[in-house]
């Protein structure tokens, strides 16, 4: 049974990684690149199946932060969230924030892209490798994109 991570209630044996990242193209790969490397500190391995969802979810999550939440001047925000709670398992929350709150995602079931359609697959990749995902409103201003995944088991609690 998965248990849903909330940002600011934190179990037994959780763990927390946060860094504020440019805006840019490079901002996003470098934050794909620290959830991998930031896994691999908490004991799970580069190739591991769960990593390898991580670093998809993050690059898209960084990749929509980037492209249709910046703000000039302001950071976007990736946080990793690890809980192993006492009775096993680990869920992985990943939460991407930005300063734009007036262009919040659409649930995939919503707005499908068409055919032709260049952009709007991202989140239909999210919603296919998360557990869950969502969208909560940051204070003062932004939005905070989330996604759960499970990871997988016979790694390090």
């Amino acid at each position: 049974m998965s248990q849903e991570i909330h940002p600011h209630q934190l179990v037994q044996g959780s763990r927390r990684f946060s860094q504020r990242l440019s805006p840019t193209r490079r901002g996003a790969r470098l934050a794909r690149l620290l959830a991998v490397q930031q896994l691999a500190d908490w004991g799970w391995d580069h190739n591991n199946q769960s990593t390898h969802t991580a670093a998809l979810l993050v690059a898209e999550l960084a990749a929509n932060a980037v492209q249709h939440g910046r703000v000039p001047g302001r950071d976007f925000l990736l946080a990793l969230v690890l809980a192993t709670p006492e009775s096993g398992g680990a869920t992985l929350r990943i939460e991407v924030a930005d300063c734009r709150d007036e262009r919040l995602p659409l649930p995939v079931s919503v707005a499908p892209p068409g055919a032709e359609d260049e952009h709007g697959r991202g989140l239909l990749l999210v919603e296919s490798l998360a557990t869950r995902w969502g969208v909560d409103p940051r204070h003062p201003c932004g939005k905070t994109v989330w996604a759960e995944i499970q990871l997988s088991p016979g790694v390090p609690s």
